[in-house]
């Protein structure tokens, strides 16, 4: 049976940029087997409810906007983009359903700081003012391989990355992570900067992996690209409806 794939549009107030931005996920989903299931933002939770019941995993997009610094106990500095309530509604019913049910998450960029903060992690709101510019991590949509990232030993992306300790990857973010959530991992780190590349759950059980970088943008190109993808897929077409309670029993 092919996975299915909720991914909600990108922005609900940005038509160009979910124009340009969401057939890119779409098509990287379907390269590896996986169909997606769009969640608009302006419908309503029964709708939206009804929808994910027909998923077995959540892709969380980036975005031109940014997680309101309140979520995290922060005040807005002014370069901090508008928040977005209309995504950060639906992904929270999103990242809920799938912790609920332990359905597969790969989270990406804007959606990695989103997970972080909704599991009551806080981010940078931007990294030239905090000081960290040793890299340009905002070097455009065509640059392919902006900086290197250091994987962490013994972590899925260790293991998708063919046991290379260090990837390069392109990048296209103001902000990132500050401290960690609740049981995510750090597993990657930018090879010059240290600023936090990538994000894992602590639970062999359950993947939910975050990255800052852009996958869906170099499948063509990358193999590591293909591997997080393909991962994800899997996890999603292994996923059955009860795997929740299942893994609640066998850990009790």
């Amino acid at each position: 049976m092919t996975a299915r794939i909720a991914i909600p549009e990108p922005t609900s107030k940005d038509t160009a940029y979910n124009q340009r931005a969401l057939p890119e996920y779409i098509a990287a989903l379907q390269s590896a087997g996986a169909q997606a299931t769009v969640i608009p933002l302006h419908e309503r939770q029964d709708r939206v409810a009804r929808l994910l019941a027909s998923v077995q995993g959540v892709l969380l997009p980036g975005s031109g906007y940014d997680v309101d610094p309140q979520a995290y106990g922060q005040s807005r500095i002014e370069a901090c983009n508008e928040p977005d309530p209309g995504r950060a509604a639906v992904d929270e019913l999103l990242l809920q359903d799938a912790f609920n049910l332990r359905k597969p998450i790969l989270a990406i960029c804007y959606g990695m700081q989103a997970l972080n903060v909704w599991r009551n992690g806080s981010l940078i709101q931007d990294l030239p003012l905090a000081g960290k510019t040793e890299v340009n991590h905002r070097p455009g949509r065509d640059v392919i391989e902006a900086h290197s990232v250091r994987i962490a030993p013994a972590s899925r992306l260790a293991e998708l990355a063919g046991g290379n300790g260090e990837v390069q990857v392109n990048s296209s973010h103001h902000q990132a992570i500050l401290v960690p959530g609740d049981n995510l991992r750090v597993t990657a780190l930018s090879g010059v900067d240290e600023v936090i590349e990538g994000l894992e759950l602590d639970s062999p059980s359950h993947f939910v992996v975050g990255v800052q970088w852009h996958p869906e943008r170099t499948v063509l190109a990358s193999p590591f690209s293909r591997s997080i993808f393909s991962a994800f897929t899997r996890a999603a077409g292994a996923w059955k409806p009860g795997a929740a309670e299942s893994v609640a029993l066998s850990e009790a």
